[in-house]
């Protein structure tokens, strides 16, 4: 899946970069968030000439594409006034992106919250949603529990990191780095007294050994 991410993400990257308006920049950045695969927008996100969007009657779709690297199907329909109309495609993208939040979060979701952040209106629908738009497609493992109504997740893929999870992703990082630095001072001095250890031991043996060899000796003298 990583490998296949990094090369949709660079093809729409090139195609973003080399568009020559905001019209056909605008175009990009709808078959980027339609695309049944891609799930990673933060890099086209970070395309200086999306700035040419801003202050133009396409300004929608650099909100849209926000959108779809941090947002959730209920931030879009509380924003869709200012929003460009989403086609099917895009609208089945955000709802999977939206389960990825969901799982992000709760390793147990229940059928009454995902229907109503999916805005769907029955557990059939809701089912068949998670089995072929989201099991069937490999973004989300889990187990459909119809007898307690949830869904069980043991896998889900990632999506973009919110600006605001930054700081939280570089304390966590830190953290880990010094944990991980005792750790190795922790191992390298067991490493040494292994080594002393070892030293004392083959020591030992060599004085038991010339011991033995001269009693061996004195033995065969008497």
């Amino acid at each position: 899946m990583e490998q296949e991410q990094s090369e949709l993400v660079e093809h729409f990257v090139k195609q973003a970069s080399a568009s020559p308006n905001d019209h056909a920049l605008a175009s990009v950045l709808v078959q980027a968030t339609s695309h049944p695969s891609l799930l990673f927008f933060s890099e086209i996100l970070s395309l200086p000439n999306l700035l040419q969007l801003k202050e133009t009657e396409n300004s929608g779709y650099l909100d849209m594409l926000r959108l779809f690297a941090h947002g959730t199907w209920g931030d879009y329909t509380s924003n869709s006034d200012q929003l460009p109309q989403l086609v099917p495609d895009q609208i089945v993208k955000l709802k999977q992106l939206t389960v990825l939040t969901l799982a992000e979060t709760y390793k147990v979701l229940p059928y009454d919250q995902l229907m109503q952040e999916l805005e769907l209106t029955n557990i059939r629908e809701l089912e068949d949603f998670l089995i072929r738009e989201c099991i069937y497609a490999g973004i989300v493992r889990g187990k459909l529990d119809q007898l307690q109504r949830c869904f069980e997740v043991q896998f889900a893929a990632c999506r973009d990191s919110r600006p605001a999870q930054l700081g939280s992703m570089v304390q966590t990082l830190s953290n880990w780095l010094s944990k991980s630095e005792i750790l190795l001072v922790s191992i390298q001095e067991k490493i040494k007294w292994a080594d002393a250890t070892s030293e004392i031991v083959k020591k030992h043996r060599e004085e038991v050994e010339e011991k033995v060899e001269k009693l061996k000796k004195f033995v065969k003298v008497s």
